[in-house]
Protein backbone atom coordinates (compact mmCIF):
# COMPACT_ATOMS: atom_id res chain seq x y z
CA UNK A 1 0.00 0.00 0.00
CA UNK A 2 2.01 2.67 -1.06
CA UNK A 3 -0.68 5.12 -2.44
CA UNK A 4 -0.68 8.93 -0.94
CA UNK A 5 -3.07 8.78 2.54
CA UNK A 6 -2.28 4.62 2.76
CA UNK A 7 0.02 3.40 5.38
CA UNK A 8 3.30 1.74 3.42
CA UNK A 9 3.86 -1.65 4.78
CA UNK A 10 6.62 -2.48 2.70
CA UNK A 11 8.97 -2.52 5.93
CA UNK A 12 6.88 -4.35 8.26
CA UNK A 13 8.05 -8.14 6.74
CA UNK A 14 11.36 -7.07 7.47
CA UNK A 15 10.71 -5.91 10.78
CA UNK A 16 8.94 -9.18 11.81
CA UNK A 17 11.34 -10.99 10.56
CA UNK A 18 14.18 -9.20 12.52
CA UNK A 19 12.53 -9.36 15.82
CA UNK A 20 11.39 -13.45 15.25
CA UNK A 21 14.43 -14.47 14.13
CA UNK A 22 16.35 -12.12 16.93
CA UNK A 23 14.19 -14.00 19.67
CA UNK A 24 14.45 -17.16 18.40
CA UNK A 25 18.47 -16.92 18.81
CA UNK A 26 18.25 -15.53 22.23
CA UNK A 27 15.98 -18.45 23.01
CA UNK A 28 17.21 -21.42 21.32
CA UNK A 29 21.44 -20.10 21.57
CA UNK A 30 23.63 -19.29 18.70
CA UNK A 31 23.74 -23.14 17.04
CA UNK A 32 20.02 -22.91 16.27
CA UNK A 33 20.68 -19.39 15.52
CA UNK A 34 23.46 -19.57 13.04
CA UNK A 35 21.46 -22.44 11.42
CA UNK A 36 18.56 -20.53 10.78
CA UNK A 37 20.75 -17.74 8.80
CA UNK A 38 22.23 -20.75 6.66
CA UNK A 39 18.52 -21.85 5.72
CA UNK A 40 17.45 -17.87 5.28
CA UNK A 41 20.66 -17.65 2.56
CA UNK A 42 19.67 -20.81 0.55
CA UNK A 43 16.11 -19.58 0.13
CA UNK A 44 16.88 -16.29 -0.58
CA UNK A 45 19.42 -17.51 -3.35
CA UNK A 46 16.66 -19.51 -4.44
CA UNK A 47 14.47 -16.68 -4.69
CA UNK A 48 17.06 -14.84 -6.72
CA UNK A 49 16.71 -17.74 -9.13
CA UNK A 50 13.34 -18.03 -9.21
CA UNK A 51 12.81 -13.90 -9.87
CA UNK A 52 14.35 -14.41 -13.09
CA UNK A 53 11.05 -15.92 -13.92
CA UNK A 54 8.61 -12.86 -15.10
CA UNK A 55 5.59 -14.64 -13.10
CA UNK A 56 7.83 -14.67 -9.50
CA UNK A 57 9.09 -11.19 -10.37
CA UNK A 58 6.81 -9.16 -8.56
CA UNK A 59 6.74 -11.75 -5.53
CA UNK A 60 10.42 -12.11 -5.21
CA UNK A 61 11.08 -8.71 -4.32
CA UNK A 62 9.51 -8.52 -0.74
CA UNK A 63 10.23 -12.32 -0.17
CA UNK A 64 14.17 -11.40 -0.77
CA UNK A 65 14.35 -8.62 1.39
CA UNK A 66 12.68 -10.13 4.12
CA UNK A 67 15.23 -13.64 3.48
CA UNK A 68 18.01 -11.37 3.71
CA UNK A 69 16.81 -9.48 7.02
CA UNK A 70 16.48 -12.55 8.52
CA UNK A 71 19.63 -14.41 7.29
CA UNK A 72 21.71 -10.77 8.25
CA UNK A 73 20.05 -10.61 11.88
CA UNK A 74 20.28 -14.63 13.06
CA UNK A 75 23.99 -14.68 11.73
CA UNK A 76 24.49 -11.71 14.46
CA UNK A 77 22.70 -12.67 16.93
CA UNK A 78 24.55 -15.88 16.59
CA UNK A 79 27.70 -14.20 16.79
CA UNK A 80 26.19 -12.41 19.54
CA UNK A 81 25.45 -15.33 21.82
CA UNK A 82 28.24 -17.30 21.11
CA UNK A 83 30.42 -14.50 22.75
CA UNK A 84 28.44 -14.96 25.73
CA UNK A 85 28.36 -18.45 25.61
CA UNK A 86 32.04 -18.34 25.74
CA UNK A 87 33.07 -15.25 27.96
CA UNK A 88 35.12 -16.35 30.60
CA UNK A 89 32.65 -14.83 33.25
CA UNK A 90 29.74 -17.08 31.90
CA UNK A 91 32.09 -19.90 32.46
CA UNK A 92 32.76 -18.78 36.02
CA UNK A 93 29.09 -18.13 36.34
CA UNK A 94 28.34 -22.00 35.61
CA UNK A 95 30.78 -23.24 38.47
CA UNK A 96 28.89 -20.44 40.79
CA UNK A 97 32.54 -18.97 42.15
CA UNK A 98 33.26 -16.10 43.65
CA UNK A 99 34.54 -12.58 41.61
CA UNK A 100 36.11 -9.45 41.83
CA UNK A 101 34.68 -7.22 39.45
CA UNK A 102 34.76 -3.63 37.78
CA UNK A 103 31.57 -2.81 36.59
CA UNK A 104 29.59 0.48 35.30
CA UNK A 105 25.92 1.07 36.01
CA UNK A 106 23.65 1.27 32.85
CA UNK A 107 20.35 2.11 34.78
CA UNK A 108 19.58 3.31 38.13
CA UNK A 109 19.49 0.82 40.40
CA UNK A 110 15.59 -0.84 40.86
CA UNK A 111 14.37 -1.57 44.63
CA UNK A 112 12.85 -5.29 45.06
CA UNK A 113 12.17 -4.86 48.47
CA UNK A 114 13.00 -7.31 50.96
CA UNK A 115 15.19 -10.57 49.62
CA UNK A 116 15.58 -14.08 50.62
CA UNK A 117 18.74 -13.32 50.54
CA UNK A 118 18.79 -10.90 53.25
CA UNK A 119 17.13 -7.14 53.73
CA UNK A 120 16.15 -4.44 51.05
CA UNK A 121 17.93 -5.29 47.82
CA UNK A 122 18.02 -3.43 44.37
CA UNK A 123 18.94 -4.93 41.05
CA UNK A 124 21.73 -3.05 38.86
CA UNK A 125 22.30 -3.48 35.23
CA UNK A 126 25.58 -2.96 34.58
CA UNK A 127 28.34 -3.05 31.84
CA UNK A 128 31.68 -5.50 32.52
CA UNK A 129 34.69 -3.45 32.48
CA UNK A 130 37.37 -6.01 34.63
CA UNK A 131 37.03 -9.73 36.51
CA UNK A 132 39.23 -11.15 38.62
CA UNK A 133 38.51 -14.97 38.63
CA UNK A 134 40.89 -16.74 40.78
CA UNK A 135 44.18 -17.34 39.40
CA UNK A 136 42.62 -15.18 36.16
CA UNK A 137 42.04 -11.63 34.81
CA UNK A 138 39.48 -10.60 32.32
CA UNK A 139 38.96 -6.87 31.07
CA UNK A 140 36.56 -6.78 28.33
CA UNK A 141 32.66 -6.10 28.22
CA UNK A 142 29.53 -7.88 28.70
CA UNK A 143 26.20 -7.20 30.47
CA UNK A 144 25.56 -8.49 34.27
CA UNK A 145 23.17 -7.69 36.85
CA UNK A 146 24.26 -7.18 40.09
CA UNK A 147 21.50 -8.00 43.40
CA UNK A 148 23.20 -5.39 46.37
CA UNK A 149 22.02 -4.52 49.69
CA UNK A 150 19.64 -1.01 48.79
CA UNK A 151 21.10 0.92 51.38
CA UNK A 152 24.88 0.82 49.95
CA UNK A 153 23.94 0.71 46.53
CA UNK A 154 20.42 2.39 45.92
CA UNK A 155 22.09 6.02 45.09
CA UNK A 156 24.67 4.90 42.52
CA UNK A 157 24.15 6.72 39.12
CA UNK A 158 24.65 5.57 35.29
CA UNK A 159 28.32 5.44 34.46
CA UNK A 160 29.81 5.39 37.89
CA UNK A 161 32.54 2.89 37.70
CA UNK A 162 32.53 0.42 40.94
CA UNK A 163 34.87 -2.33 42.05
CA UNK A 164 32.62 -5.20 44.16
CA UNK A 165 33.08 -8.80 45.33
CA UNK A 166 30.36 -10.88 44.96
CA UNK A 167 29.12 -14.96 44.06
CA UNK A 168 28.45 -15.24 40.24
CA UNK A 169 25.56 -17.46 38.87
CA UNK A 170 23.87 -17.85 35.65
CA UNK A 171 21.81 -15.70 34.25
CA UNK A 172 18.10 -17.07 33.90
CA UNK A 173 16.43 -14.70 31.36
CA UNK A 174 16.70 -14.67 27.35
CA UNK A 175 19.04 -11.91 26.43
CA UNK A 176 23.11 -11.17 26.50
CA UNK A 177 23.61 -11.00 30.43
CA UNK A 178 26.65 -13.09 31.01
CA UNK A 179 26.14 -13.84 34.63
CA UNK A 180 24.38 -12.63 37.57
CA UNK A 181 26.13 -11.18 40.55
CA UNK A 182 25.12 -11.29 44.15
CA UNK A 183 27.63 -8.62 45.63
CA UNK A 184 28.46 -9.32 49.41
CA UNK A 185 28.34 -6.04 50.51
CA UNK A 186 28.73 -2.25 49.43
CA UNK A 187 31.06 -1.97 46.16
CA UNK A 188 34.81 -2.07 46.93
CA UNK A 189 35.44 1.67 45.28
CA UNK A 190 33.17 3.79 43.68
CA UNK A 191 34.14 6.50 41.24
CA UNK A 192 33.13 9.73 39.98
CA UNK A 193 29.93 9.85 37.47
CA UNK A 194 30.51 11.67 33.96
CA UNK A 195 29.21 15.59 35.16
CA UNK A 196 26.53 14.91 31.77
CA UNK A 197 25.42 11.98 34.34
CA UNK A 198 26.05 13.95 37.46
CA UNK A 199 23.68 16.79 36.45
CA UNK A 200 20.74 14.64 35.03
CA UNK A 201 20.63 12.98 38.91
CA UNK A 202 20.69 16.19 39.86
CA UNK A 203 17.50 17.14 38.03
CA UNK A 204 15.51 14.13 38.93
CA UNK A 205 17.21 15.13 42.11
CA UNK A 206 15.32 18.42 42.50
CA UNK A 207 12.76 17.48 41.03
CA UNK A 208 11.60 15.09 43.34
CA UNK A 209 12.20 17.72 46.34
CA UNK A 210 10.27 20.13 44.20
CA UNK A 211 7.39 18.02 44.62
CA UNK A 212 7.71 16.46 47.99
CA UNK A 213 8.28 20.15 49.04
CA UNK A 214 4.88 21.72 47.91
CA UNK A 215 2.49 18.57 47.50
CA UNK A 216 0.88 15.46 49.29
CA UNK A 217 2.80 12.53 49.27
CA UNK A 218 1.09 10.52 46.53
CA UNK A 219 1.01 13.76 44.23
CA UNK A 220 4.47 14.06 45.55
CA UNK A 221 5.70 10.45 43.93
CA UNK A 222 3.71 10.48 41.21
CA UNK A 223 5.12 13.83 39.35
CA UNK A 224 8.63 12.28 39.05
CA UNK A 225 6.67 8.87 37.22
CA UNK A 226 5.06 10.98 35.07
CA UNK A 227 8.09 13.25 33.54
CA UNK A 228 10.93 11.51 34.29
CA UNK A 229 9.58 7.90 34.90
CA UNK A 230 10.93 8.10 38.53
CA UNK A 231 8.42 5.60 40.82
CA UNK A 232 10.46 5.22 43.50
CA UNK A 233 8.51 6.83 45.99
CA UNK A 234 5.10 6.16 44.22
CA UNK A 235 3.24 4.54 47.01
CA UNK A 236 2.41 1.11 47.17
CA UNK A 237 -1.58 2.12 47.48
CA UNK A 238 -1.18 4.04 44.29
CA UNK A 239 0.91 1.77 42.03
CA UNK A 240 -1.47 -1.27 42.83
CA UNK A 241 -4.32 1.42 41.65
CA UNK A 242 -3.09 2.27 38.52
CA UNK A 243 -2.21 -1.06 37.58
CA UNK A 244 -5.83 -2.35 38.06
CA UNK A 245 -7.25 0.94 36.24
CA UNK A 246 -4.90 0.75 33.58
CA UNK A 247 -2.81 3.38 34.11
CA UNK A 248 0.07 2.28 34.84
CA UNK A 249 1.77 3.05 31.03
CA UNK A 250 1.68 6.87 32.27
CA UNK A 251 4.44 6.29 34.66
CA UNK A 252 6.94 4.47 32.00
CA UNK A 253 8.15 7.14 30.30
CA UNK A 254 6.99 6.33 25.69
CA UNK A 255 6.33 7.80 22.79
CA UNK A 256 3.76 9.69 24.20
CA UNK A 257 5.80 12.04 26.57
CA UNK A 258 8.25 12.09 24.03
CA UNK A 259 6.05 13.62 21.34
CA UNK A 260 4.16 16.45 24.13
CA UNK A 261 7.73 17.68 24.98
CA UNK A 262 8.65 17.99 21.29
CA UNK A 263 5.17 19.74 20.23
CA UNK A 264 5.64 21.93 22.79
CA UNK A 265 9.00 22.93 22.20
CA UNK A 266 8.35 23.11 18.42
CA UNK A 267 5.18 25.44 18.98
CA UNK A 268 7.66 27.73 20.90
CA UNK A 269 9.87 27.93 18.11
CA UNK A 270 7.18 28.80 15.78
CA UNK A 271 5.66 31.28 18.52
CA UNK A 272 8.96 33.01 18.71
CA UNK A 273 9.42 32.88 15.00
CA UNK A 274 12.31 30.88 14.46
CA UNK A 275 12.77 28.75 11.07
CA UNK A 276 11.83 25.43 10.70
CA UNK A 277 15.54 24.64 10.77
CA UNK A 278 15.75 25.76 14.16
CA UNK A 279 13.12 24.34 15.34
CA UNK A 280 14.35 20.84 14.18
CA UNK A 281 17.32 21.91 16.10
CA UNK A 282 16.05 22.98 19.10
CA UNK A 283 13.51 19.70 18.91
CA UNK A 284 16.76 17.24 18.94
CA UNK A 285 18.31 19.08 21.76
CA UNK A 286 15.29 18.84 23.65
CA UNK A 287 15.28 14.83 22.68
CA UNK A 288 19.09 14.03 23.73
CA UNK A 289 18.22 16.00 27.34
CA UNK A 290 15.11 14.15 27.73
CA UNK A 291 15.96 10.79 27.21
CA UNK A 292 19.70 11.14 29.09
CA UNK A 293 17.78 12.78 32.65
CA UNK A 294 14.71 9.86 31.95
CA UNK A 295 17.48 6.90 31.08
CA UNK A 296 17.64 4.78 28.14
CA UNK A 297 15.14 2.14 28.91
CA UNK A 298 13.40 0.20 26.34
CA UNK A 299 10.28 2.11 26.02
CA UNK A 300 12.55 5.84 26.31
CA UNK A 301 15.11 4.10 23.54
CA UNK A 302 12.02 3.43 20.79
CA UNK A 303 10.41 6.80 21.45
CA UNK A 304 13.78 8.20 20.89
CA UNK A 305 14.45 6.77 17.88
CA UNK A 306 10.63 7.90 16.04
CA UNK A 307 11.40 11.23 17.54
CA UNK A 308 14.90 11.09 15.15
CA UNK A 309 12.83 9.15 12.57
CA UNK A 310 9.90 12.27 12.53
CA UNK A 311 12.66 15.07 13.04
CA UNK A 312 14.98 13.37 10.19
CA UNK A 313 11.31 13.70 8.07
CA UNK A 314 10.95 17.47 8.77
CA UNK A 315 14.76 17.77 7.72
CA UNK A 316 14.39 16.06 4.30
CA UNK A 317 11.12 17.49 3.95
CA UNK A 318 9.21 14.25 3.26
CA UNK A 319 5.83 13.15 4.63
CA UNK A 320 6.14 10.84 7.77
CA UNK A 321 4.36 7.65 7.44
CA UNK A 322 3.73 6.24 10.66
CA UNK A 323 3.88 2.51 10.00
CA UNK A 324 7.47 2.25 8.26
CA UNK A 325 8.96 4.75 10.56
CA UNK A 326 7.70 2.46 13.79
CA UNK A 327 9.22 -0.97 11.69
CA UNK A 328 12.46 0.82 10.77
CA UNK A 329 12.59 1.54 14.10
CA UNK A 330 12.18 -2.06 15.52
CA UNK A 331 14.99 -2.99 13.01
CA UNK A 332 17.37 0.01 14.19
CA UNK A 333 16.58 -0.71 17.63
CA UNK A 334 17.34 -4.46 17.36
CA UNK A 335 20.61 -4.09 15.74
CA UNK A 336 21.99 -1.55 18.69
CA UNK A 337 20.24 -3.82 21.41
CA UNK A 338 19.03 -7.35 20.58
CA UNK A 339 18.38 -8.08 24.16
CA UNK A 340 14.99 -5.79 23.33
CA UNK A 341 13.49 -8.79 21.45
CA UNK A 342 12.21 -10.38 24.54
CA UNK A 343 11.79 -7.24 26.35
CA UNK A 344 7.76 -7.12 27.32
CA UNK A 345 7.93 -3.36 27.74
CA UNK A 346 9.44 -3.19 24.48
CA UNK A 347 6.46 -5.36 23.03
CA UNK A 348 4.03 -3.13 24.62
CA UNK A 349 5.62 0.05 23.28
CA UNK A 350 5.79 -0.88 20.13
CA UNK A 351 2.27 -2.58 20.06
CA UNK A 352 0.45 0.22 21.44
CA UNK A 353 2.54 2.79 18.41
CA UNK A 354 1.29 0.28 15.79
CA UNK A 355 -2.21 0.41 17.75
CA UNK A 356 -2.23 4.61 17.32
CA UNK A 357 -1.00 4.19 13.93
CA UNK A 358 -3.25 1.46 12.08
CA UNK A 359 -6.58 1.38 14.17
CA UNK A 360 -6.78 5.17 16.08
CA UNK A 361 -6.98 6.86 12.27
CA UNK A 362 -9.65 4.65 11.33
CA UNK A 363 -11.77 4.57 14.30
CA UNK A 364 -11.79 8.36 14.34
CA UNK A 365 -12.63 8.52 11.05
CA UNK A 366 -15.51 6.30 11.45
CA UNK A 367 -16.89 8.17 14.80
CA UNK A 368 -16.38 11.54 13.24
CA UNK A 369 -18.85 10.47 10.62
CA UNK A 370 -21.58 9.12 13.25
CA UNK A 371 -21.32 12.69 14.60
CA UNK A 372 -18.86 12.66 17.37
CA UNK A 373 -16.73 15.92 17.53
CA UNK A 374 -13.07 15.24 16.66
CA UNK A 375 -11.84 15.73 20.08
CA UNK A 376 -13.92 12.97 21.45
CA UNK A 377 -13.60 11.00 18.75
CA UNK A 378 -9.73 11.32 19.00
CA UNK A 379 -9.63 10.65 22.46
CA UNK A 380 -12.11 7.77 23.00
CA UNK A 381 -9.85 6.30 19.42
CA UNK A 382 -6.52 6.38 21.24
CA UNK A 383 -7.41 5.38 24.27
CA UNK A 384 -9.81 2.25 22.86
CA UNK A 385 -6.77 1.27 20.32
CA UNK A 386 -4.02 0.97 22.74
CA UNK A 387 -5.86 -1.22 24.66
CA UNK A 388 -7.11 -3.27 22.47
CA UNK A 389 -3.52 -3.94 20.76
CA UNK A 390 -1.91 -4.25 24.05
CA UNK A 391 -4.57 -6.51 26.31
CA UNK A 392 -3.27 -9.90 25.11
CA UNK A 393 0.15 -8.85 26.01
CA UNK A 394 -1.13 -7.64 29.42
CA UNK A 395 -2.65 -10.64 29.57
CA UNK A 396 -0.60 -12.99 28.74
CA UNK A 397 2.04 -11.36 31.01
CA UNK A 398 0.02 -10.78 34.43
CA UNK A 399 -3.09 -13.25 34.09
CA UNK A 400 -5.46 -10.35 34.28
CA UNK A 401 -7.35 -7.76 32.16
CA UNK A 402 -8.46 -4.53 33.26
CA UNK A 403 -12.32 -3.73 32.25
CA UNK A 404 -11.90 0.06 33.40
CA UNK A 405 -8.98 0.61 31.48
CA UNK A 406 -10.41 2.49 28.33
CA UNK A 407 -12.66 5.06 30.29
CA UNK A 408 -9.74 6.01 32.51
CA UNK A 409 -7.51 6.76 30.47
CA UNK A 410 -10.33 8.69 28.29
CA UNK A 411 -10.99 10.43 32.12
CA UNK A 412 -7.11 11.51 32.06
CA UNK A 413 -6.33 12.15 28.57
CA UNK A 414 -7.00 15.75 28.65
CA UNK A 415 -4.88 16.74 31.77
CA UNK A 416 -1.75 14.72 30.09
CA UNK A 417 -0.36 16.80 28.05
CA UNK A 418 -0.81 20.41 29.91
CA UNK A 419 0.82 18.18 33.05
CA UNK A 420 3.80 16.64 31.00
CA UNK A 421 4.69 20.15 29.85
CA UNK A 422 4.41 21.64 32.97
CA UNK A 423 6.47 18.75 34.51
CA UNK A 424 8.67 18.69 32.16
CA UNK A 425 9.27 22.83 33.07
CA UNK A 426 9.42 21.98 36.63
CA UNK A 427 12.37 19.43 35.89
CA UNK A 428 14.26 22.37 33.62
CA UNK A 429 13.85 24.90 36.04
CA UNK A 430 14.71 22.85 39.15
CA UNK A 431 18.49 22.51 37.86
CA UNK A 432 18.68 26.69 37.92
CA UNK A 433 16.22 27.85 40.70
CA UNK A 434 14.94 25.35 43.42
CA UNK A 435 12.17 27.94 44.68
CA UNK A 436 10.89 28.82 40.88
CA UNK A 437 10.42 25.09 40.66
CA UNK A 438 8.52 24.45 43.60
CA UNK A 439 6.37 27.36 42.71
CA UNK A 440 5.27 26.26 39.08
CA UNK A 441 5.05 22.22 40.58
CA UNK A 442 1.95 23.84 42.51
CA UNK A 443 0.53 24.16 39.67
CA UNK A 444 0.42 20.66 39.15
CA UNK A 445 -1.75 19.82 41.90
CA UNK A 446 -4.98 19.62 40.83
CA UNK A 447 -4.32 17.85 37.55
CA UNK A 448 -2.46 15.19 39.84
CA UNK A 449 -5.13 15.20 41.96
CA UNK A 450 -7.71 14.41 39.41
CA UNK A 451 -5.41 11.14 37.36
CA UNK A 452 -5.22 10.12 41.37
CA UNK A 453 -8.94 10.19 42.20
CA UNK A 454 -9.61 8.50 38.81
CA UNK A 455 -7.39 5.72 39.56
CA UNK A 456 -8.44 5.27 42.72
CA UNK A 457 -12.52 5.06 42.04
CA UNK A 458 -11.81 3.31 38.71
CA UNK A 459 -9.43 0.31 40.86
CA UNK A 460 -12.46 0.19 43.48
CA UNK A 461 -15.11 -0.57 41.01
CA UNK A 462 -16.78 -4.08 41.45
CA UNK A 463 -14.83 -6.35 38.64
CA UNK A 464 -12.50 -3.60 37.76
CA UNK A 465 -10.36 -6.50 36.92
CA UNK A 466 -11.00 -9.82 35.27
CA UNK A 467 -8.34 -13.35 35.90
CA UNK A 468 -7.62 -15.07 32.71
CA UNK A 469 -5.20 -17.40 32.58
CA UNK A 470 -1.29 -16.60 32.09
CA UNK A 471 0.36 -17.20 28.93
CA UNK A 472 -0.46 -17.29 25.23
CA UNK A 473 -3.61 -18.96 26.53
CA UNK A 474 -5.17 -15.88 28.37
CA UNK A 475 -3.72 -14.40 25.33
CA UNK A 476 -6.14 -15.93 22.86
CA UNK A 477 -8.60 -15.85 25.60
CA UNK A 478 -8.49 -11.93 25.67
CA UNK A 479 -8.34 -11.58 21.45
CA UNK A 480 -11.21 -13.95 21.29
CA UNK A 481 -13.36 -11.98 23.95
CA UNK A 482 -12.71 -8.32 21.84
CA UNK A 483 -13.62 -9.83 18.27
CA UNK A 484 -16.46 -11.10 20.01
CA UNK A 485 -17.27 -7.92 21.77
CA UNK A 486 -17.00 -6.36 17.90
CA UNK A 487 -19.31 -8.57 16.80
CA UNK A 488 -21.94 -8.25 18.76
CA UNK A 489 -23.31 -4.72 18.04
CA UNK A 490 -23.75 -6.04 14.34
CA UNK A 491 -25.41 -9.47 15.47
CA UNK A 492 -27.99 -7.50 18.08
CA UNK A 493 -28.70 -5.32 14.54
CA UNK A 494 -29.63 -8.50 12.78
CA UNK A 495 -26.75 -7.78 10.28
CA UNK A 496 -24.54 -10.88 9.77
CA UNK A 497 -20.64 -10.72 10.44
CA UNK A 498 -18.87 -9.91 7.58
CA UNK A 499 -21.49 -8.33 5.92
CA UNK A 500 -20.08 -5.80 3.56
CA UNK A 501 -19.78 -1.96 4.70
CA UNK A 502 -20.22 1.65 3.19
CA UNK A 503 -18.55 4.55 2.23
CA UNK A 504 -18.98 7.82 3.91
CA UNK A 505 -18.04 10.47 1.68
CA UNK A 506 -15.16 9.47 1.16
CA UNK A 507 -13.53 9.39 5.06
CA UNK A 508 -14.03 5.54 5.90
CA UNK A 509 -16.05 3.04 6.11
CA UNK A 510 -19.03 2.80 8.49
CA UNK A 511 -21.33 0.38 9.34
CA UNK A 512 -24.56 0.57 7.42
Amino acid sequence: MTEAGCDDARLVPAAVAAWAATTLGLHAGWQVALGLAAIAALCAAATVVARRRRRFRAAAAPLLATLVVAAGFSAAVALRMWAVETHPVAAAAAREGWATLVVEPTEDPKRLGDSVFGGDQVLVPARLHRAELGAGRYTGGGAVVVFAPADAWAELLPGQRVTLRGRLADPDSADLTVAVVRADGPPRSVQAPSLVQQEAGRIRERLASASGAVLPPAAAGLLPGLVVGDTSQLPDGVRESFRVAGLTHLTAVSGANVSIVLGAVLLAVRGLGLGPRTGVALAAVALVAFVVVVRPSPSVLRAAAMGAIGLLALVTSRRRNGLPALAATVGVLLVAAPELATDAGFALSVAATAGLVLVAPVWVTRLRARGWPRAAAEVFAVSAAAFVVTAPIVAALSGTVSVVAIAANILVAPVIPPLTVLGTTVAAVSAVSPAAAELLARGTAPMLWWILEVAARAAALPLAEVPVPAGVGGAVAVVGGLVAAGYLPRLRRGRPAGAPTVMSEGRGTIDR
